[in-house]
C-alpha cells in the first residue's frame, strides 16, 4: 500500500494587483513588499516542517514565495509551470470593473463558473482543474511518505480544495484563498484529502483574499491571481 504524501500548499504573497482588483493570469507580475513580508513570515513559519521538495509556478509572485521557503528550509526550489494561474487571455490587465463595463457577456459566464468558458486566449475552469489536479497527483506520486511544497496562485489552490473535498467545480466558492496562507492536503492513488485550510496565524493583518468581488447573490468567479 503506497504512503500517502503530505502536502503544504500556498497561494503566493500579495501584489499590487491583488489590492487593485486586476486580472494577473499568466502575466508575470511581481511581488509587493507587502508580499515579500509575507513571504518572509512564511518562510520563517515553515522553517521547521520536514519538508523534502519544494514545487513552484515560473511566475515571479509565486517562484519570489516559494524562495523564501527555500531559504528558510535550505531546500531547492524546482519549477513546475503547471502550478501556474489560470490563464485568462483578454480578461489579463483588465481590473473586474472594467471586464464588466467593456464584456458583460463573458463576466457573466465568468460570474457563474461556467466549465468550459474561456476567455478569449484563455482556459477554461474544466481545463485548469485538468491540468492542476493532474500535476499535483504527479508531483505528490514521486513523493509516498513524504512532506512537500506546492506554492502556486489563487485558482490552482481552489482547484485543489475542490479535489480534496469533492466540492463542485460550478459550486460558489465560501472559502478563503489567502495570499502565502498554508494549507494542508493528504494525496493517495485514491486522491486528495483535506487536513486543514487557509491558516494565516503566522501573517499580520494585511493579506488579502479574493472574496471582494463576491456576488451576494450568487457565486464568484475563480480566482485571478
Amino acid at each position: 500500500m503506497t504512503e500517502p504524501t503530505r502536502i503544504i500548499a500556498i497561494r503566493h504573497g500579495e501584489t499590487a494587483w491583488n489590492v487593485d482588483t486586476r486580472i494577473q493570469g499568466h502575466l508575470d507580475i511581481p511581488l509587493s513588499d507587502t508580499g515579500r513580508q509575507q513571504a518572509a513570515l512564511l518562510g520563517r513559519a515553515l522553517a521547521d516542517e520536514p519538508i523534502a521538495a519544494i514545487y513552484a509556478s515560473d511566475l515571479s509572485r509565486a517562484w519570489e514565495t516559494a524562495a523564501f521557503v527555500g531559504r528558510a528550509l535550505d531546500v531547492a526550489v524546482t519549477q513546475e509551470t503547471g502550478l501556474r494561474e489560470r490563464c485568462f487571455g483578454e480578461f489579463e490587465g483588465k481590473t473586474f470593473a472594467e471586464i464588466e463595463a467593456l464584456l458583460p457577456e463573458q463576466a457573466q459566464r465568468w460570474r457563474t463558473r461556467d466549465p468550459l468558458f474561456a476567455p478569449a486566449g484563455g482556459e477554461s475552469l474544466l481545463a485548469l482543474r485538468e491540468r492542476v489536479v493532474a500535476v499535483a497527483a504527479r508531483l505528490a506520486a514521486d513523493h509516498p511518505g513524504e512532506l512537500i511544497a506546492m506554492v502556486g496562485h489563487g485558482g490552482v489552490m481552489d482547484v485543489l480544495y475542490r479535489a480534496a473535498t469533492r466540492v463542485d467545480i460550478q459550486a460558489p466558492r465560501t472559502w478563503a484563498l489567502g495570499n502565502a496562507a498554508i494549507n494542508r492536503l493528504l494525496w493517495t492513488p485514491e486522491g486528495f484529502t483535506l487536513v486543514g485550510w487557509a491558516d494565516t496565524l503566522h501573517l499580520d493583518d494585511t493579506a488579502l483574499d479574493d472574496n471582494r468581488f463576491a456576488n451576494p447573490a450568487g457565486p464568484s468567479p475563480a480566482s485571478h491571481a
